[in-house]
C-alpha cells in the first residue's frame, strides 16, 4: 500500500469525521440537515468497521504517519462516541415523529 494513499484516505476520513461531528452536534437541537450528515456518517461507519481503519491505526501506532497529520479519526473513542450520538439522535427523531403522529391523530379524533 502506498503511504500517499493512506494519508489521502485518512485526510478524507478526517473531513467526513469533522463534517459529521459538526452536523450531529447541530442536529441535537434540530433535525434539519440530517440528510446532509448521513452520507458522511455512512462513509465514516464503513471506514471505521473496515480492515483499512485497522491498517491506518497500526501505521499510526508504528509512527509511519506525518506528525502534523490530523488523525482524530484513528482514535477509537471519538468515532465511537460520534456513532453513538448518531444512534441517540436517530432514536430521538423517531420518537419525535411518533409523538407528532400521535398528537395529530388525537387532535383529529377530538374534532
Amino acid at each position: 500500500m502506498k503511504e500517499n494513499d493512506r494519508i489521502d484516505r485518512i485526510r478524507a476520513m478526517e473531513e467526513a469525521f469533522d463534517a459529521a461531528s459538526a452536523a450531529v452536534r447541530a442536529l441535537s437541537d434540530t433535525p434539519d440537515g440530517y440528510e446532509e450528515a448521513r452520507e458522511a456518517l455512512d462513509r465514516l461507519t464503513e471506514y471505521y468497521g473496515s480492515p483499512l481503519w485497522r491498517e491506518d491505526f497500526e501505521a499510526d501506532e508504528a509512527g509511519l504517519l506525518p506528525p502534523d497529520l490530523k488523525r482524530g479519526v484513528l482514535g477509537e473513542d471519538g468515532v465511537w462516541n460520534l456513532l453513538d450520538e448518531r444512534k441517540a439522535l436517530h432514536a430521538r427523531i423517531c420518537s419525535l415523529a411518533a409523538d407528532t403522529e400521535k398528537s395529530e391523530k388525537s387532535k383529529k379524533e377530538e374534532q
